[in-house]
């Protein structure tokens, strides 16, 4: 299946979620030709973790100096992923983190910045600094620079959300991989009518005492189990670090080759021969870094770019 990714996408698509999205289109294709989607849910009703973590954490973090967060941020990717996941593997699965590794991960990297805004940027993003891997590359604000007050950290993300990664990412992957199997996918949440009633309503119709899509529970227990209203929130996710250690290494190898790399004269070599050192040998996990590099040389190489 991945290397048919970089045809079925026609562009350098890296959201690693496109696998398993992929593989259940094939299979609802066996015995429908349309299907609905809950694709717009956690923009709409508020249901990303970090609508509910980053302004706690931007409160939090204030508190302590920059100096003191600096420290513990490098002493936290210091140690490797796997005694992370050790350290939590005796919890009940109940209270258990899912992937711990990558949340402390992104703990680190934001634990430095001052404001909401900035926090929300990095946690959107793969690499800190665009040029550190794209030649001659820059970031793309999106935003106005308006300083984020406390009553509209939360609205603000979401807006930015609904307007870059809804329809650049996740609306993408969800057409691509549909319409690659003859299947449509159609999206209710995003009925205009829907989006325009819930984005006037308050914060607190959405993320309440900590549960997020409080009115979409809300609603939803009117018509379905509690066991599938309460459950915790678990994305598409798939075992990438392993999977690039393992069966799927020989074919990063060939595509993340610094002569290759090089002479394509389109990124870094340098950060990327780095990262995939440390992801084989297990001292870091940068399975997302290394995932947007391997789908960018897929790209290339399927269409003859290079």
């Amino acid at each position: 299946m991945i290397p048919r990714l970089a045809r079925i996408f026609d562009e350098p698509f890296a959201d690693s979620s496109q696998i398993p999205t992929l593989l259940m289109a094939e299979l609802a294709r066996r015995d429908v030709t349309v299907t609905l989607s809950g694709d717009g849910g956690d923009e709409v009703f508020g249901g990303y973790q970090r609508y509910r973590w980053v302004p706690k954490l931007a409160h939090w973090l204030a508190r302590i100096p920059a100096g003191s967060r600096a420290v513990v941020a490098r002493a936290l990717l210091r140690v490797p992923p796997s005694v992370w996941d050790g350290l939590v593997a005796p919890l009940p699965a109940s209270v258990r983190p899912r992937i711990p590794s990558t949340k402390v991960a992104k703990l680190s990297r934001i634990a430095t910045l001052d404001s909401p805004e900035a926090m929300y940027r990095r946690l959107a993003a793969h690499w800190d600094d665009p040029s550190a891997l794209v030649i001659g590359g820059t970031d793309d604000e999106h935003d106005n620079g308006d300083a984020w007050d406390g009553d509209e950290i939360v609205h603000r993300m979401m807006a930015l959300d609904t307007t870059t990664f809804l329809p650049d990412d996740i609306l993408v992957k969800v057409d691509r991989t549909t319409m690659s199997v003859s299947l449509e996918g159609r999206i209710p949440f995003l009925d205009h009518r829907l989006i325009e009633l819930v984005a006037a309503l308050p914060e607190s119709m959405k993320i309440r005492n900590g549960e997020s899509k409080w009115l979409l529970r809300r609603v939803l227990e009117r018509h379905v189990p509690d066991k599938l209203v309460s459950g915790p929130k678990s994305g598409f996710g798939v075992p990438l670090g392993e999977w690039l250690r393992g069966p799927l290494r020989p074919w990063a190898d060939d595509l993340l080759s610094p002569a290759v790399l090089q002479r394509q004269g389109y990124l870094r070599a340098e950060p990327v021969t780095r990262m995939w050192d440390e992801h084989r040998s297990g001292r870091r996990d940068w399975e997302y870094h290394l995932w947007d590099v391997l789908m960018f040389q897929s790209w290339l190489e399927a269409w003859d770019v290079a």
